[in-house]
């Protein structure tokens, strides 16, 4: 077995046991009495529709991979880009520093499918900057539309908040632009860019927003059961408390979503909503991320046995 091979085996252990180790340590945090009563306080229609925006959001985030694969010139079926996607994204979110951690993942599938490691190095900084693209826009527009719980948050005034979120809408603009009017590379300091072509940066910005848009309905669905809460409430909390998580890369957000979302919505944010909002996006997305993982390696095991198999009698017959 070659070395690469066993570090990626490597790798794959050691990311289903942090898996693991996460569901015990975020659970071990509230007795089953809490999480049974918390969860029962949701109504299943409620639980369910929030459960659909999160399965929106994991399909709007396939869509970052495969227009990453369509701007670099390759073609790969949806159903494979959604496997990788969902299982890279599903343990990346809750294991942490997203990037690195769903990037392995990734590299893993893509380059049983004919991806090179420079490929997969330019999908994953595409899909960064879709999520940061995405993140900016949605802040932007929660900013201008709802400054005063943001201006509270960052002890600014709510004038001044509108301001920031007016300059954030501006990234957005400018980046468009520059993937309009620049074919070349682009050149700042030491590091080039190729940026991709215009249709493609315009979709960057489009399911970007629309994926934060829908993490935040998924959150609103929880809060909404413990008050009249305003949409864009639900997402100027998640989105300051999603910026604190790429700041911190703390694994699947603990401790961060539920201090941001308390201090913007302290009524609504019960642990029931937050406790809730957790097993739709992060823990079911998990363990079922983690049984397709498991479900996928024992196929391409096979697979690659039947290959090998079949390689031995070809050789054996032409000899």
């Amino acid at each position: 077995m070659s070395l690469k091979r066993i570090l990626l085996n490597g790798l794959l252990v050691a990311a289903l046991c942090i898996a693991g180790f996460l569901l015990y340590r975020i659970f071990r945090q509230y007795s089953m009495e809490q999480i049974v009563q918390s969860v029962r306080s949701i109504p299943f229609a409620t639980f369910c529709t929030a459960l659909l925006f999160a399965a929106a959001s994991y399909l709007c985030l396939s869509c970052f991979d495969f227009l990453a694969i369509r701007s670099l010139g390759k073609s790969l079926p949806y159903r494979k880009v959604l496997l990788a996607s969902f299982i890279s994204l599903s343990l990346g979110h809750n294991i942490g520093f997203a990037g690195l951690s769903s990037g392995a993942f990734r590299y893993r599938f893509y380059s049983r499918w004919g991806l090179t490691t420079e490929d997969v190095a330019k999908i994953i900084l595409f899909c960064g900057v879709t999520v940061g693209l995405g993140l900016i826009t949605l802040s932007g527009i929660a900013l201008v539309v709802n400054p005063d719980d943001a201006a509270r948050l960052l002890q600014l005034d709510a004038a001044r908040t509108r301001l920031f979120g007016l300059s954030a809408l501006l990234v957005p603009v400018v980046y468009a632009s520059l993937a309009f009017f620049i074919r070349g590379k682009l050149r700042l300091w030491r590091w080039s860019f190729q940026l991709p072509r215009f249709p493609f940066a315009v979709a960057q910005v489009g399911v970007g927003t629309i994926n934060f848009t829908l993490v935040s309905a998924c959150l609103h669905q929880m809060l909404s059961v413990f008050g009249d809460l305003a949409f864009f409430r639900s997402v100027t909390a998640y989105v300051l408390a999603n910026s604190a998580i790429l700041a911190t890369h703390i694994p699947g957000g603990l401790g961060v979503l539920e201090a941001t979302v308390s201090y913007v919505v302290p009524q609504q944010a019960s642990i029931g909503a937050l406790i809730a909002f957790r097993c739709a996006y992060f823990f079911i997305p998990l363990a079922l991320g983690v049984t397709l993982l498991l479900v996928s390696e024992i196929v391409f095991r096979r697979l690659r046995r039947a290959d090998e198999e079949a390689d031995e009698r070809a050789e054996a017959q032409s000899v």
